[in-house]
């Protein structure tokens, strides 16, 4: 066989064997691409079924676990891959949860589209449908992502509670995420839970004075420290918006303007002159849902993998074997 022929073979089989190459993202991807299955009704009836069978606090569960992946290496899945040292051991992924929920939708997907969705939209799409469920609006997801094929704890580097606003906004920047996306996208915190040792020295000595910090109101300062004493053997959960912490609403604003942040992050974006006005409009505008959602549509753009990058991995805790081609230019 001639160089050129080989060459014209390899391309084939490069062709029908690999992965479907995918466009940019795009609202609607898989319509058409499973003949009659609508593929993001499949992942809203798994969504719908596990929320009202076995976890109604799922979309907090989701809303933390696509953050926590878009944030390291671009929204491609990362967080779901298995290893020793892979994105799920670092420190601040030891408490995401939600993956069997991703492998109940993906069995789904695979079971009717094989080789098709990724988990990288996976994520997005279930996250959505999550927020829906619990009091949300709905908002269009753009689908189209691959998967990565790299996970590593050393790559997961998060801003903490305690960070300052300044620093945030330049951490979001770096996504190219604007002061207004990253504070609806703390809204997310409006179903979310924390562990006391995330903000006990609010509660006992805020940046070692000996006391609490004061811009926390009396009242949910008496309240923190029932649920965290100073010295406990247990490192109990508070919900993150002590008004209506089941449903996604804008009460979590609210509740920050009146001194009920619970971490040091959200109270400050309430309080510093950077973001304090974008806190003021949510807490007076109409248009919290739809913001949010947009919000939360350029965050699932965040360093995608697109136009036959990655993969569309079999199992989403696991990279694909690749083919072995053997002799084929003998």
């Amino acid at each position: 066989m001639s160089k050129a022929v080989a060459l014209v073979v390899v391309v084939l089989f490069l062709v029908v064997f690999s992965d479907e190459c995918y466009g940019e993202l795009r609202v609607g991807f898989y319509k058409g691409k499973c003949g009659m299955t609508d593929v993001e009704g499949v992942v809203r009836r798994v969504v719908k079924t596990w929320f009202f069978t076995k976890d109604k606090t799922i979309a907090a569960a989701l809303l933390r676990m696509q953050f926590h992946d878009c944030f390291v290496k671009g929204c491609d899945a990362s967080i779901l891959l298995d290893g020793k040292n892979s994105e799920k051991e670092a420190i601040p992924n030891k408490s995401v949860r939600g993956y069997e929920l991703i492998d109940a939708i993906k069995g789904a997907l695979e079971a009717e589209c094989k080789g098709l969705v990724s988990c990288a939209d996976i994520i997005s799409l279930a996250t959505r449908d999550a927020v829906l469920l619990s009091g949300g609006k709905w908002y269009n997801v753009e689908t189209g992502r691959r998967d990565g094929n790299v996970s590593l704890a050393s790559n997961v580097n998060l801003p903490g509670p305690s960070i300052s606003v300044s620093a945030s906004i330049k951490a979001f920047a770096s996504k190219k995420l604007t002061p207004t996306d990253m504070v609806y996208l703390l809204g997310g915190h409006t179903v979310g839970i924390a562990h006391c040792s995330l903000f006990k020295d609010r509660l006992y000595n805020f940046n070692n004075t000996g006391g609490p910090d004061p811009t926390m109101s009396k009242w949910l300062l008496f309240v923190l420290r029932m649920k965290c004493p100073r010295v406990s053997s247990f490192d109990n959960i508070v919900p993150l918006d002590v008004g209506t912490p089941s449903f996604v609403d804008n009460s979590f604003f609210q509740q920050i303007k009146r001194g009920n942040g619970v971490l040091q992050i959200d109270q400050q974006i309430a309080l510093d002159k950077l973001t304090k006005n974008i806190v003021d409009g949510i807490v007076k505008g109409p248009d919290f849902y739809t913001k949010f959602g947009e919000a939360m549509v350029k965050l699932g753009k965040v360093d995608v993998l697109t136009d036959g990058q990655g993969e569309v991995r079999k199992s989403c805790r696991v990279v694909n074997k690749k083919p072995f081609i053997f002799g084929i230019f003998n």
